[in-house]
């Protein structure tokens, strides 16, 4: 039988049998009764006495509380454009005799980067220019008739204006030539090709897409209640989901004078620097505008414990932990804000605060075991 389950009505006999005289012998099972009783009673006391004992410090980590540097934030959510951005398309109806450079690779400014078949446009431009000169050498000649008197100024006026009909002729066929050079308007980097030589593209075919991105425009908006908190020449701060670790810093550019009167949000350009070409045009970007830069004190945000709307930290101080009501501010980096609760310098607990309580002993890594019975006296 468990001695902490010994029936209470049996403990009462037996209490009770050892009280009446009665004769009855030495070894009687009234008496071996009563032995039971007794074993039970002072097992029952020592356990209760266990109990009580307290329980050994909690071992935590702490640190004291510092300042660190907060800044608040605007979060909206931007695209990428190129600084620069063009596509070069035909601008005539011809056949593609070359193109000049290689799918993602560097043009300069200048550069040829499609030829189109000008062979009719050659034979136009030499015919032209044969009509030209020969109007101006008649032009020559009328001249010189007219210094001796032999000619009429009408008839000089008539041969300039015909010379100049056929330089115009002669300009418009070299106009047309150049129509079927194409060139890139700006250095950058090119997309990659979808036509090939000698395929017959029509007016308006893009041939390919020339992009600077040396640096990148990112275009975002923010509500018009934050409109306030912005300016040009304000700090941003971007994250794309191609580069989770690495964010990208630029400056705001400008901000639309218009609101758009349905959505009540305005248009916000920023500029990135793009040395290493990482961030492609039509990237979605996470941005963050940076404003009000402070120095506040901060604590881990494993430190903080919410109990409703209110939070609390414990601090640690003659070996015992104390819950502490503190007033939070913005969170960045790991870090809480700490704006009223706790002083410079006092020690909280960074880890073990989901087994403390208000008033339990704790004890730091390096500290010396405390034994039970001494943490009693």
């Amino acid at each position: 039988m468990d001695v902490y389950s010994f029936p209470i009505t049996m403990l009462n006999h037996a209490v009770k049998a050892a009280i009446m005289p009665q004769k009855r012998p030495v070894n009687s099972p009234m008496r071996s009764t009563l032995s039971l009783a007794l074993i039970a009673l002072s097992l029952a006391g020592c356990g209760e006495k266990k109990a009580q004992q307290p329980r050994p410090p909690a071992l935590v980590e702490a640190q004291p509380v510092a300042a660190a540097t907060f800044t608040d934030a605007l979060e909206a959510v931007g695209t990428a454009l190129a600084n620069e951005q063009v596509v070069l398309s035909a601008p005539v109806t011809e056949r593609i005799t070359a193109l000049n450079f290689t799918d993602g690779g560097y043009v300069a400014r200048g550069q040829v980067i499609a030829t189109l078949a000008v062979g009719q446009e050659r034979a136009e431009l030499a015919s032209a220019e044969a009509q030209a000169l020969q109007a101006r050498q008649q032009l020559e000649r009328v001249q010189s008739l007219k210094a001796r008197g032999f000619a009429t100024g009408a008839t000089l006026e008539q041969q300039m204006a015909l010379a100049g009909a056929a330089r115009a002729n002669a300009d418009l066929a070299r106009a047309s030539i150049g129509d079927r050079v194409i060139r890139a308007p700006f250095a950058g980097w090119v997309s990659l090709r979808t036509v090939s030589p000698g395929a017959i593209v029509t007016a308006g075919t893009a041939i390919a897409t020339v992009s600077d991105i040396s640096r990148i425009k990112l275009d975002f908006t923010i509500p018009e209640t934050r409109l306030s908190a912005i300016r040009a020449g304000q700090a941003i701060r971007a994250v794309s989901a191609a580069w989770p670790d690495r964010p990208f810093t630029g400056t705001v550019a400008t901000i639309d004078p218009v609101i758009d009167p349905v959505t009540r949000a305005v248009r916000v350009r920023a500029i990135l620097p793009n040395p290493d070409r990482a961030l492609k045009p039509g990237m979605l970007l996470t941005v963050s505008v940076l404003s009000r830069q402070r120095q506040s004190l901060a604590v881990p945000e494993l430190a903080v414990i919410g109990d409703g709307d209110d939070r609390y930290v414990f601090t640690v101080a003659d070996g015992k932990a104390k819950r502490v009501k503190v007033d939070t501010g913005v969170r960045q980096n790991g870090q809480v804000e700490i704006t009223g609760g706790v002083k410079a310098g006092q020690m909280i607990v960074t880890e073990g605060v989901v087994k403390l309580s208000d008033g339990v002993p704790v004890r730091l890594p390096g500290d010396k075991p405390t034994s039970p019975a001494k943490t009693a006296g």
